[in-house]
């Protein structure tokens, strides 16, 4: 198959699907939209880091791999944050510039039972001892959301080797859970080890009391295609595993776009739920990165994602987390990817916006 005809095959499949209006962070004067806040009254925190893709990735006709360039690209490896008291508008903070500069990408940022606030992210480099443990991850700390802590690279996959011996390839987009029946952290992410994160990939869990030391790595989830991306809700003793399958080329058509598997197991078996969306997914393709949170608006959930390819943000609303409608008026912080939702008090917003005010 040639460039230009997937290019042309990209474009008509976007034009059959549905598409939120353009979001923008700007009211009608100009000016960043301000934060609606109310005394007592809890206020949302999206994290998240900004990108515009350089290519899309292909497979043609014949298996063979094509990089399809696009417009404007950039990145900005960084914590970013932004704020909303409704879950469809979110507001940035510090002119959408980041909150800390240290390298941060896939940020999963949620406070832990302890109060603490916890960072996992994909990447961090600087091992010495890559080629003997493996990728890592990086794990950051914080008491107030505004002073940071590095506390070391996570090689969660040092015990996990292929049928030949090889170490994996990549840790991508680490979340933790915190299970309460047993007083654990669980760490999960998605590893390959093919020459692309995206390939056969599965996910990976590991458990921890003290953050230094940890189980070996094990398969957590390994659905009949590759997956990436997950993030996990426990509601009503059911386990609810929202990710992406990472499946596209001739053989399997477009399927890139979020789905969720349930259990009554934290550490599974997940059985994948048929969504009303491109046969069984939830939302529309090319999406991912996934967060869940409580609707504000009414009783219900929020499931947001990226639309990575066309720099667009996107919102379903479901009131049972497994039927979705996309939500048309949202707005978000341009370029924002992957982000992590957390629910703040109106206290810890303003400290916030005072410590990362918007000037212009």
């Amino acid at each position: 198959m040639k460039l230009t005809v997937l290019i042309t095959l990209f474009i008509t499949q976007l034009g059959t699907l549905p598409q939120p209006k353009k979001e923008s962070v700007l009211n009608d004067s100009g000016a960043p939209k301000p934060l609606i806040s109310q005394k007592d009254k809890p206020v949302w925190m999206l994290t998240y880091f900004r990108q515009r893709y350089p290519t899309r990735i292909e497979i043609d006709a014949q298996g063979k791999t094509v990089e399809v360039p696009l417009e404007n690209p950039m990145l900005i490896n960084k914590l970013h944050i932004a704020l909303s008291t409704d879950g469809r508008h979110w507001t940035p903070l510090n002119d959408n510039n980041p909150v800390w500069e240290h390298h941060m990408r896939d940020p999963y940022v949620r406070r832990g039972p302890d109060g603490l606030w916890r960072i996992l992210s994909t990447g961090g480099g600087g091992r010495s001892d890559r080629e003997k443990v493996g990728p890592s991850c990086l794990y950051v700390t914080s008491k107030d959301l505004i002073h940071w802590q590095e506390e070391g690279q996570l090689p969660l996959m040092k015990d996990a080797r292929d049928e030949s011996g090889a170490l994996a390839r990549n840790i991508w987009a680490p979340e933790w859970f915190y299970d309460a029946k047993t007083g654990e952290y669980v760490l999960f992410w998605s590893s390959s080890y093919k020459d692309a994160g995206w390939k056969e990939s599965r996910l990976w869990f590991s458990r921890t009391r003290d953050w230094k030391t940890f189980t070996p790595a094990k398969v957590l989830f390994n659905p009949p295609y590759s997956v990436i991306d997950g993030t996990l809700l426990e509601h009503k003793g059911t386990y609810y595993l929202f990710h992406k399958e990472e499946e596209f080329g001739a053989k399997t058509g477009e399927r890139r776009a979020i789905r969720v598997a349930t259990s009554k197991s934290l550490e599974g078996p997940y059985t994948v739920i048929e969504g009303e969306m491109n046969k069984g997914q939830l939302v529309p393709v090319i999406t991912e990165g996934p967060t869940v949170m409580e609707d504000p608006r009414k009783s219900g959930w929020l499931l947001l994602y990226d639309y990575c390819m066309t720099n667009r943000f996107g919102v379903s609303s479901s009131p049972d987390l497994l039927h979705w409608k996309v939500e048309e008026e949202v707005s978000f912080p341009s370029e924002a990817r992957h982000g992590c939702v957390s629910r703040l008090t109106a206290a810890e917003a303003k400290a916030l916006e005072e410590a990362y005010p918007n000037k212009k």
